[in-house]
């Protein structure tokens, strides 16, 4: 598997992320250690978490994924260095507000460690920008984490080319480390957040970006063309503002690239991210083993300029 540099964060990975976020919600613990096994026995090796993940399930208070990600590596008895664990802090976990204080990125970076049963983190993620907390006090924590060797690298999601730029600017000032990947929503339909400023900024500075709701929640796997394709499904209620006229052109286009590849939608919506200058990897998650022999199939995709350029158009 060819790997690619995230940026300058000194962190290799494979082009495609396993996201997590459906450990202990769509997926319960056997299932989830199906996947990462057939992830990871496909050459793949960069799983995505969070700590609130998966807080929005019923019954569940946040912290699942984690725990069954650290459950699989600690029964899979692979070598700690051949998965690159990344994970998030900063979203509420009771406290009643997002939090990037140095005190609660200390204290919860100890949550997840003992989660994923690891001395280390390799990429530790601000989850979510924090108006009530500078960007020096944030970048300070994670600078400590990286010096005690608790994480490898760090980086932030969600923020827009202002805020990445301010990031860097306090970081600078203050004579810190800066964040040195970015998370953002990035997929063949939400394009306008990332594409333009943020994006050129990203490759400026070589922030290594590994992209959310790359299947814009699963809409473009194709199998929702209708408010019919949504009823009962766990995901269907994400999709459901996807299915306007922009989105119908995407699915065209999904279909012809199909009938020229042999591929199906989502394997070229992922395979176009990864062919996007500034994205380093595309984050997907797959509940069963048959979506991700699906998933795994994009890694060697290789799109036309007349695919890429078709795709393009229709998400314009």
């Amino acid at each position: 598997m060819q790997k690619r540099p995230l940026g300058r964060t000194g962190l290799d990975i494979a082009p495609l992320v396993f996201g997590g976020n459906v450990f202990g919600w769509t997926a319960d613990e056997k299932t989830s250690f199906s996947l990462l096994d057939a992830f990871t026995g496909a050459g793949f090796d960069a799983i995505d978490t969070a700590d609130v993940y998966s807080a929005w399930a019923p019954g569940n208070k946040g912290g699942e994924s984690e725990t069954i990600i650290g459950n699989w590596l600690k029964r899979s008895g692979r070598a700690r260095d051949s998965v690159v664990l990344i994970t998030k802090v900063g979203s509420d976990m009771g406290q009643g507000h997002r939090d990037l204080s140095k005190k609660w990125i200390l204290q919860e970076v100890e949550a997840s460690l003992n989660r994923l049963q690891t001395d280390h983190i390799d990429l530790y993620l601000s989850h979510w920008p924090d108006e009530r907390t500078p960007y020096e006090e944030t970048l300070e924590a994670h600078a400590a984490l990286v010096k005690a060797g608790k994480v490898r690298a760090f980086g932030a999601s969600n923020l827009d080319a202002g805020q990445l730029q301010a990031s860097f600017d306090a970081a600078d000032k203050a004579g810190l480390p800066r964040y040195g990947a970015l998370q953002p929503e990035y997929n063949l339909y939400d394009r306008a957040g990332f594409e333009g400023p943020l994006a050129e900024l990203c490759q400026r500075e070589h922030i290594g970006v590994i992209t959310y709701y790359s299947l814009a929640s699963g809409f473009l796997s194709g199998k929702y063309r209708s408010l019919a394709d949504t009823k009962g499904k766990a995901r269907g209620g994400g999709v459901v503002d996807y299915l306007d006229d922009k989105g119908m052109r995407i699915l065209a286009a999904l279909d012809r690239v199909g009938a020229d590849t042999g591929a199906k939608p989502a394997e070229i919506a992922l395979a176009w991210l990864m062919a996007k200058p500034a994205v380093t990897a595309p984050i997907a998650s797959a509940t069963s083993l048959d979506q991700l022999e699906s998933l795994v199939k994009s890694a060697n995709l290789r799109l036309s300029a007349d695919h890429i350029a078709a795709l393009d158009a229709a998400g314009a």
